[in-house]
């Protein structure tokens, strides 16, 4: 059986069985909250259960590291929905501890394309585009650089609004336990303090 397979099969006795019900909400989180997380799968579940959050709390988005590459990719474009057209409030990035984008080493990641069925010319052909494969595939030397990176490009984000804070946090991915590394609040009270002149 193929895991296309088996997913179809559960799929098909969660459907039957209604086990969906519990989970019923709507697109506006609740907690006005988007979190912008790592895809690493030991936080699949641990990261929403050590927040508390349940379905339809929180807008998720998860990729590589929690890494903003570009102020303009997909995953900040998420961000900004969320915050324009979905009621979200404030934003939280989490990377954790023995993260995979740690120190990643672009060339031998490279390598692994190639012996993937990559070839040299499409390689070259991405190069010669302009697409900088050390800089694509960029890491970072630590989880909290990562974060602070990514808090960075959104906070001066041309389309974010000045008073959503964006925190920053570490996850342990063994025990769920959160380090605060950035406190939004923090950093817009002086705006706060502008606005009560």
């Amino acid at each position: 059986m193929t895991i296309v397979s088996e997913i179809l099969e559960f799929n098909e006795q969660f459907v039957e069985q209604k086990r969906y019900e519990k989970y019923l909400t709507d697109k506006f989180p609740d907690k006005k909250v988007a979190i912008l997380t790592c895809m690493d799968t030991r936080l699949f579940e641990l990261l929403p259960k050590a927040l508390n959050l349940r379905n339809g709390d929180a807008k998720i988005i998860k990729n590589a590291g929690a890494i903003l590459t570009q102020p303009f990719g997909s995953a900040m474009r998420s961000i900004l929905i969320a915050i324009h057209d979905m009621g979200v409030k404030e934003v939280l990035v989490i990377g954790h501890h023995g993260c995979g984008m740690t120190q990643l080493d672009s060339v031998s990641l490279v390598e692994k394309f190639k012996a993937n069925g990559i070839s040299d010319e499409v390689l070259d052909t991405l190069e010669n585009s302009g697409i900088r494969m050390e800089r694509f595939l960029r890491g970072f030397d630590s989880p909290e650089d990562g974060v602070k990176h990514s808090i960075q490009i959104i906070r001066k984000h041309p389309l974010m609004p000045s008073f959503v804070p964006v925190h920053g946090f570490i996850m342990h991915s063994d025990t769920g336990k959160l380090e605060l590394i950035d406190d939004g609040y923090a950093a817009i009270e002086p705006l706060r303090g502008d606005e009560a002149k």
